[in-house]
């Protein structure tokens, strides 16, 4: 069974990149290990072994990435003003009279720092389809609170 990976077109760009620019890496990784390789017994020789492990991480994360990209699906938000993936919200959360600025998006491309959040995530799953005004009950592993969605765009 395959299973796709819903992201947004910004993620898929992000990991199309990601591949462009380790892919313009790659050859001097190759340079690198050719020459590592020329210094001798390869045995006792750290330079080689570090190139090597560099470069197999390149090849490794490359193959990650592209099958990141032949299983994605690809979800663009609807202009109904609910929630849905690639949706940015206005959140205010119970007990703080701050409002804080969050992007919806999948899985791979969460960053919390950054103000993503996954649609899967316990808050992400509570706000998917709600609307602007709307309350609601975020049940997550260290308790339950509730956010009130200030905008949706």
């Amino acid at each position: 069974m395959v299973y796709f990976q819903k992201m947004t077109p910004q993620g898929y760009k992000q990991i199309e990149d990601e591949i462009a620019r380790l892919k313009k890496d790659r050859p001097r990784g190759i340079k690198i290990l050719q020459e590592a390789r020329s210094m001798g017994d390869l045995s006792e020789n750290s330079e080689y072994t570090t190139a090597k492990m560099e470069l197999g991480h390149l090849q490794s994360r490359l193959r990650y990435l592209d099958k990141q990209l032949r299983y994605a699906e690809i979800v663009k938000p609807q202009d109904d003003g609910k929630i849905d993936l690639g949706s940015n919200v206005q959140l205010q959360f119970e007990d703080d009279e701050a409002i804080e600025n969050y992007r919806i998006v999948g899985r791979m491309e969460a960053d919390l720092a950054s103000g993503k959040i996954s649609f899967d995530s316990p808050l992400g799953q509570a706000l998917m389809k709600k609307k602007a005004g709307e309350t609601v009950k975020v049940e997550a592993p260290a308790g339950s609170y509730q956010v009130k969605i200030i905008s949706v765009k």
